[in-house]
């Protein structure tokens, strides 16, 4: 417990400064709730719980721009950034780079950085804030002091407490004021809010790709460093996220099996184009030049030939392309990233193609052999071009 805080709850051991905030804490763990907002009926364990509540119901904050209206100065902050052009200056991290509104904003969080004077013996963490190391040390007990009413779920915090309750309430406190779609978390309505604005915070090192979550850029980190931490306890496959092990242990489970031949397969898109094998050839047929594909993902891919559609669309140059690939290819163009490098002579290449055709040069390997004078080469459009002497079409 902190020096300046003499109180300490005996369930959770959170400290306190007076007897007062120690005893309306406590309410906490009883459920006893004595102050009702009388105008949205909701219970509160403080007085200044509800005050601070009371705020949503008279402090509306009004945007200048478009004229909403929001409960409280931080829904209203967060709307801003909707209005906020692209290019504003903003305040960046110098350690982890991390972006935001204001100069204020930066400081408070630079003492995540520089501020940690509370230390955690189990684990050597560090943190900021004696509450910070409070929370964190119930990691390392079994002591979950707060418990779900409707499902007996126990947490460590009460805040988490609260999160979990609304799946039971269906309470949806954060709302996006541009879709009006509602989350539960703080969290989820900032990581949506990058989709109206474009934002794109988590740059990966090695080839600048921009994300809107740490997630999804410690997913793309995985494909730079090879790492597949998930293992199938069945056959030693390895996989880079946990969604595709799970898919992957279908397989074993039999839960999509074919009847006909007994294949097993992961998902059931698999399985129902796998199944349509049996019915008499393939199910997608292109009615514009006939051929045929077994899965609709080829088919769709197909179709983009002869519409002309090409949905990817390159945001720096506006070209466009009929798949993801080929426009995260072409993004190199702009980057300047090469990420195929020759181990022999340190050459780079923008795809990988080019790099393994690069390694026949050191190789020396010719691939290509003509069965008709025994003559080989390096690399196909040679033979393709060799080739056509024999048949005719070159003199």
């Amino acid at each position: 417990m902190e020096p300046n805080k003499l109180y300490e709850c005996e369930i959770c051991m959170s400290g306190y400064t007076t007897k007062g905030a120690l005893k309306e804490h406590t309410r906490i763990h009883t459920g006893d709730l004595n102050y009702e907002c009388g105008i949205c009926n909701k219970e509160f364990t403080g007085k200044s719980n509800l005050q601070r509540h009371m705020r949503i119901h008279i402090d509306k904050k009004k945007c200048d721009v478009c004229s909403k209206e929001f409960d409280g100065k931080r829904m209203l902050q967060r709307h801003m950034r909707v209005h906020m052009p692209t290019g504003q200056e903003t305040y960046k991290c110098d350690i982890c780079s991390k972006e935001f509104p204001g100069k204020r904003h930066l400081q408070r969080h630079m003492t995540i950085h520089t501020d940690k004077k509370y230390k955690c013996e189990v684990c050597a963490s560090e943190f900021a804030r004696g509450s910070s190391l409070r929370k964190h040390m119930r990691t390392h007990s079994e002591k979950k002091p707060f418990t779900c009413d409707v499902c007996a779920k126990v947490w460590s915090s009460h805040s988490r407490l609260l999160i979990h309750m609304r799946k039971h309430t269906g309470e949806k406190p954060y709302k996006c004021d541009v879709c009006m779609s509602a989350f539960t978390r703080t969290q989820s309505l900032k990581k949506h809010m990058r989709i109206h604005t474009g934002e794109r915070p988590y740059k990966c090192g090695e080839c600048m790709s921009e994300f809107k979550t740490s997630t999804d850029l410690k997913y793309h980190m995985r494909k730079h460093t090879g790492e597949k931490p998930f293992k199938c306890g069945e056959c030693r496959s390895q996989f880079n996220t946990c969604s595709k092990l799970k898919r992957h242990m279908r397989v074993h489970s039999g839960e999509y099996k074919c009847k006909v031949c007994l294949a097993k397969f992961s998902s059931i898109n698999y399985y129902e184009s796998h199944t349509k094998l049996h019915c008499g050839g393939p199910p997608y047929l292109c009615e514009v030049c006939a051929m045929s594909y077994t899965k609709s993902t080829c088919f769709i891919r197909h179709m983009r030939t002869h519409t002309g559609e090409k949905p990817y669309k390159c945001e720096k140059c506006l070209s466009t392309f009929t798949r993801s690939n080929c426009l995260d290819r072409h993004m190199r163009i702009h980057t300047g990233v090469k990420p195929y490098k020759c181990e022999v002579c340190m050459a780079e290449f923008v795809q990988k193609i080019s790099l393994t055709y690069h390694m026949i040069k050191h190789t020396g390997i010719k691939p290509y052999k003509c069965a008709v004078c025994m003559a080989e080469f390096m690399y196909k459009p040679s033979f393709n071009y060799h080739m056509r002497k024999h048949s005719g079409e070159r003199q």
